[in-house]
């Protein structure tokens, strides 16, 4: 187990030459679970045995003002044991890492620590044994306790940054209650099911998997699967997904998908190739990291032959060279990259927000473009009522809409939905109708309260010869909305316009995004007059309508040959071209179909805002990394020539263990830098969502 966990520790921080990717860091739980665990051990025992090499070094009770006080026969060849004891037993992560990196062929962090820690305690020994200096065992001991405490924190802090996947398989249940004949209810493993069996999922039960709601009705709350603060309303013919917690009512769910294809095990594959994925940024960092460890490796012999050209003691120039190798050790350098990769990358999973490709995701800090299918993405994809006018006497908008709505109810037409969607946002109960007929061609005509109301087509109007001069309808009709006009007893009562309904959330989006520099258009096959309508309404930079499905991705391109970098923002299939094309393909709104094939980055939910917040998280991500990157660089660049000696003429002396603890502060700092990532865009997804909900809310 101790080899293994060296091992693996060696593979999450050697620095890789080739540009390849630091594995461990992908691979969260048992492996980095193991190291903390070792680590920690290590650390544990070595500690007792230090302060005790400390108390009897020599050095230090000098330092003290006790020379000798604690010195007993043999005292010397006690604390060379413990160190030993030290040595083999707490160096031996670093020691094994050694024999690793030098079997690849790629000298690391591990060779560096060895190469100090064996240096300082085969001079210590020779010293022991009758050659001229002064022994090295405090400073060894300290040195390889401060490693283990370093190591320690930086593997607990990976561990906890690389636990997307895990999280996500901790949602689904073990098992779930099965219904069979009559009222037959029996536990069965999840594997058990299968499409087509009934489950029952309890109040306060997570949902077992994917599946249609057949009986009853509860309230889900899905805020881990896909970042949806705000239980969602669930009724017969709701769709759920695996993982859910179910709220306050009991459901039968029909399966529908088990295994690989629900929505829970997709999520988790796209998080795997995020994390599989590779980072120009992570590349530079492993190129910078290889060339660092040469860098202390030379500068570490060169020191050493310097000062003994300069007749420093050899203790002294020793000590100058471990210091300097330790220092140098370009662990934070390595660290910089993997550990905001796996914050970054657990927070946008858990709310939604799935990577596909970690390159394209870099690249979003730099978009110029957002591009926007229209029908689904700034629109519900569904009518809605936009005004209603009042043509007769006697009628107000609420009186013209809710006759319109009273004869609807009994249709399932598209406007006859879309009408009653919009008396019910407006706090309008329809009358009973009766008497009830379809009109071909024309709308539809009933009774309601003893009147006989029609809801007519224009067409229909002028065929009776009815002439409309009202400018608002014609506004309307010029906007490119869809127009029915409401009779009552035969008289003209009013009219009611409908359009594709946009999305609330899509003019906060449109309007974030601006304020972040960037220009925001528009693509869709709908009739010009529609699109400008719906691109004044937004306030967009640019609307492009009237665009075949196969156009969609020329006019991205034709974008691109201007100069600007562009996000392709689309829900449907004929939208994927142009995902492919653009430098940043985002598909919103896949639900329970994250599959996306075509983009690079999949938003579960059908939020437009999500599109603002996968953007500034993007540069949030960036900004992270490169702060990691200047400060491991900046501290090797400063501490390495004080720990040379620069600095010895105006008294400045870094020691060895000082040195080791310089170098685990710069990975602790690292590490919380990363951290601080995952606060920060917490409340950043959470400010954005209470915002919808606030919106939500007005809208209601």
């Amino acid at each position: 187990m101790t080899e293994h966990a060296a091992h693996r520790h060696h593979q999450h921080t050697a620095p890789a030459s080739d540009g390849a990717p630091h594995t461990g860091h992908g691979e969260a739980g048992h492996d980095h679970g193991a190291m903390v665990a070792d680590f920690r051990r290590r650390f544990w025992i070595c500690l007792p045995l230090t302060i005790a090499v400390v108390v009897l070094s020599r050095h230090i009770q000098m330092l003290v003002g006790l020379p000798g006080v604690l010195a007993f026969p043999g005292s010397a060849f006690v604390e060379a044991a413990l160190a030993s004891v030290i040595f083999f037993y707490g160096g031996w992560p670093f020691l094994a890492g050694l024999s690793g990196e030098l079997r690849r062929g790629k000298p690391g962090m591990m060779t560096l620590v060895s190469l100090a820690i064996v240096s300082a305690y085969v001079y210590s020994l020779a010293v022991l044994a009758g050659l001229p200096g002064d022994v090295f065992f405090w400073e060894t001991a300290t040195l390889i306790l401060v490693m283990l405490l370093g190591h320690w924190l930086e593997a607990k802090s990976v561990l906890g940054a690389s636990g997307a996947l895990q999280a996500l398989v901790r949602l689904m249940p073990a098992t779930a209650t099965r219904l069979g004949e009559g009222s037959a209810q029996e536990e069965v493993p999840i594997a058990a099911l299968r499409p087509g069996d009934l489950v029952l999922v309890r109040p306060g039960a997570k949902v077992p998997t994917d599946g249609i709601v057949t009986e009853g009705r509860s309230s889900m709350d899905e805020s881990m699967l896909t970042g949806e603060s705000r239980p969602v309303d669930k009724a017969v013919g709701a769709r759920v997904v695996g993982g859910a917690v179910n709220g306050e009512g009991a459901l039968t769910v029909r399966i529908e998908r088990t295994g690989g294809e629900t929505y829970l095990a997709q999520v988790i594959r796209l998080v795997e190739q995020a994390q599989a994925t590779r980072s120009r940024t992570q590349d530079l960092a492993n190129r910078a990291a290889a060339v660092l460890t040469w860098v202390a490796i030379g500068v570490g012999g060169g020191t050493f032959g310097v000062w003994l050209l300069l007749d420093a003691p050899l203790a002294f120039a020793l000590e100058r060279m471990v210091t300097v190798m330790v220092i140098s050790c370009p662990h934070a350098l390595g660290l910089a990259v993997p550990l905001v990769v796996a914050v970054s990358t657990e927070l946008t999973a858990r709310n939604g927000l799935l990577i596909r490709d970690r390159a394209a995701f870099e690249r979003a800090r730099a978009l110029q473009v957002v591009v926007f299918d229209k029908t689904g993405t700034l629109t519900e994809g569904r009518f809605g009522v936009a005004a209603v006018v009042p043509l007769g006497v006697g009628f107000d908008e609420a009186a013209v809409l809710r006759l319109a709505a009273g004869l609807e109810s009994s249709s399932e037409h598209p406007i006859a939905k879309g009408i009653l969607r919009g008396a019910e946002a407006r706090g309008i109960v329809p009358p009973a109708a009766t008497e009830f007929r379809n009109l071909p061609g024309e709308g539809a005509r009933a009774t309601i309260e003893g009147v006989a109301v029609e809801v007519v087509s224009p067409g229909t109007l002028r065929r009776r010869g009815v002439e409309l001069t009202d400018a608002r309808v014609a506004e309307e009709q010029a906007a490119g909305r869809t127009v029915v006009f409401v009779t009552a007893d035969g008289a003209l009562a009013g009219a009611v316009a409908l359009a594709d309904v946009v999305r609330p959330e899509s003019r906060e989006a449109v309007r974030q995004l601006r304020a972040l520099g960037l220009r925001c258009m528009m693509l869709t096959g709908d009739a010009r007059p529609v699109a400008e309508q719906v691109g004044r309404e937004l306030g967009l930079d640019e609307v492009r309508a009237e665009v075949l499905p196969h156009q969609k991705s020329e006019v991205v391109q034709s974008i691109q040959a201007r100069g600007l970098t562009v996000a392709m923002v689309g829900d449907g299939v004929n939208d994927a071209p142009a995902l492919a094309q653009s430098d940043l393909g985002i598909a919103i709104g896949a639900g329970t179909d994250v599959a996306a094939e075509a983009a690079d980055i999949v938003l579960v939910r059908n939020d437009p805002r999500d599109v603002v917040a996968i953007l500034a998280l993007a540069r949030a991500t960036y900004a992270r990394m490169a702060q990691n990157l200047a400060w491991a660089t900046g501290y090797n660049v400063v501490a390495i020539p004080l720990a040379a000696g620069v600095g010895v003429p105006w008294g400045i002396l870094l020691t060895p263990a000082v040195g080791a603890a310089l170098m685990s502060l710069s990975t602790v700092v690292v590490a919380v830098n990363a951290r601080l990532l995952g606060r920060q865009g917490e409340r950043r997804l959470a400010a954005l969502r209470a915002d919808v909900a606030r919106s939500d809310t007005a809208a209601g």
